[in-house]
């Protein structure tokens, strides 16, 4: 006769051990999924980072390294002569503190319109809001490639119901090659990736509480001063964040800007013409017409492109804090 011993092993009832696997299956779903998500980010900084150290790594090369098949990455004779003769080519003085003067202002003028226009959005109901809305939508999916002729011959004889073709006589007024065009456009809500921006600060005053104005309207406070007071200190974050888009958008770009400012020289345009611009140079100090290389036409081609990116790279170091904290507050992620 078998005596069953004192100790037995007991088993867990089914229910725990159920609940034991989900959590397993959780704790390396978890684990699976920062994996995952960690070789993505991984992937993406290499998208990014890898194309501008290789222009970093040009940069710096002679042009016999160029030709050496022995430098990959690291030049033998790293020189600066790529920098000087990129900055003198392209004139990059000249061409910073204009590309500086019109970003500044054209943010500025983004920054107030679309902040008014955004309040409007969310705020009053009018006949058409809808539409008007879904226009500004439009804007955003609309290539602007498409309104270039239009743009370019309103602003060739610009001219307002008529008015001044009637006290001047003639066809209206030129306002190419002056910073008018992007002034108005900005001021009406037209301006580069102005949709973007009205869609921000609108959804930003949509997500604030009405009572905050109701109580204002309460004490006595009016409108224009409700809003002053009250709504813009608010939005503040979504404001920052409108004005930095702006900014690096306008700074960096080349289809407005060579439509408007054929001769007026600034990074964008600068930056496509550097090739050109350095034979130009080399003509003048030597006398000599050359035609450059395709690799030596790409080596001031990356050169001039870091110069041109510089600037934003700064910008990005010392307010990098305050566009982070302003871009998650602003509503634009989650």
């Amino acid at each position: 006769m078998k005596i069953k011993g004192i100790f037995h092993r007991t088993r867990k009832p089914e229910y725990e051990v159920k609940q034991h696997r989900k959590h397993m299956m959780y704790v390396w779903g978890k684990r699976g999924w920062s994996i995952v998500r960690g070789v993505i980010i991984a992937g993406i900084c290499f998208l990014i980072l890898y194309p501008t150290l290789v222009k970093l790594s040009v940069s710096f090369m002679p042009e016999k390294d160029i030709y050496d098949v022995t430098v990959r990455y690291v030049p033998k004779s790293p020189t600066l002569e790529n920098y000087k003769t990129v900055i003198k080519a392209m004139k990059y003085s000249t061409a910073f503190w204009n590309t500086l003067k019109l970003a500044l202002l054209t943010s500025l003028m983004q920054l107030i319109s679309c902040t008014l226009i955004g309040y409007g959005f969310a705020r009053f109901k009018f006949k058409g809001r809808s539409f008007l809305f879904a226009l500004v939508i439009l804007t955003m999916v609309v290539p602007p490639q498409t309104l270039m002729i239009p743009l370019f011959l309103h602003f060739r004889y610009f001219d307002i119901f008529g008015i001044v073709s009637a006290v001047t006589g003639g066809k209206g007024i030129n306002l190419l090659e002056s910073y008018w065009p992007f002034i108005l456009m900005s001021m009406t809500g037209m301006g580069l990736k102005n949709g973007l921006y009205i869609y921000i600060m609108r959804q930003f005053f949509r997500n604030m509480p009405k009572e905050l104005e109701e109580a204002a309207y309460v004490d006595g406070a009016g409108m224009l001063r409700t809003f002053a007071q009250i709504m813009l200190p608010s939005a503040v974050p979504s404001m920052v964040t409108v004005f930095l888009f702006s900014f690096v958008w306008q700074w960096t770009d080349t289809f407005y800007s060579t439509l408007f400012l054929q001769k007026t020289r600034v990074l964008a345009s600068a930056l496509s013409s550097v090739s050109f611009d350095v034979t130009q140079k080399i003509y003048f100090e030597t006398g000599v017409n050359v035609a450059l290389a395709p690799a030596i036409s790409s080596m001031y081609t990356n050169t001039a492109s870091l110069l041109v990116v510089l600037p934003l790279l700064i910008l990005y170091l010392f307010a990098q804090k305050r566009f982070v904290e302003s871009v998650e507050r602003s509503g634009i992620v989650g």
